[in-house]
């Protein structure tokens, strides 16, 4: 699949400030490209459903289930939104991808391999960064009605999947336990040398 932008994921636990840094991060590079902010559930379909009817207890689906209606929303997402916005040249910023697919349903018990398994058809960010903050700190930042993921177990079991990726050389970390400008400072410096450093595309 042929593009000209460049596709940049933002990854981390739920509190982990995430949404708020793929934000200031747009802010950031709209002064020298076009960017396209978007985010996982989709504004879909299929995301709408996820958002509305499959995140609290009391609606939960299957795990199979869950895992490849995330799939289904990925594949609409990327069909209506991310391949467009690559092909224009911009730059995607997408707040979660397949990596929030692999940390939360396959810490929940199932296959990482079938997960990448249903999600081989997505296509692949150039660049994946995890914004790493403690589940003790998260828990505390988390005020709104939880979702069933949402807990402290939970999030500690997240965080290993996200961190063996790490280690993997697949996901960027970056420590997101810090005050909310010197994290965003340091994202943005790591997104700018990214950018620089892949060769044949956007500068």
């Amino acid at each position: 699949m042929g593009k000209k932008g460049i596709f940049i994921v933002i990854e981390g636990l739920d509190g982990s400030g995430k949404t708020t840094q793929a934000k200031l991060l747009a802010r950031k590079l709209e002064k020298t490209h076009k960017v396209l902010l978007t985010a996982e559930p989709s504004c879909g379909k299929i995301g709408a459903f996820i958002r509305e009817d499959c995140l609290y207890e009391e609606k939960r689906l299957p795990i199979e289930a869950e895992a490849l209606l995330f799939a289904a929303d990925r594949i609409e997402h990327m069909y209506t939104e991310v391949k467009l916005a690559l092909d224009e040249g911009k730059l995607v910023i997408c707040d979660r991808y397949i990596y929030s697919s692999l940390a939360y349903q396959g810490s929940a018990g199932l296959s990482l391999e079938w997960i990448k398994t249903i999600n081989a058809r997505a296509l692949q960010p150039d660049f994946s960064i995890f914004i790493d903050v403690p589940p003790e700190r998260v828990i505390e930042r988390l005020q709104r009605k939880k979702s069933i993921m949402e807990n402290f177990e939970t999030q500690q079991k997240v965080r290993e999947v996200y961190l063996k990726y790490v280690d993997k050389g697949e996901l960027v970390r970056i420590n997101g336990d810090k005050p909310k400008d010197v994290v965003a400072e340091e994202l943005y410096s790591k997104v700018l040398a990214l950018i620089k450093s892949a060769k044949g595309l956007v500068s």
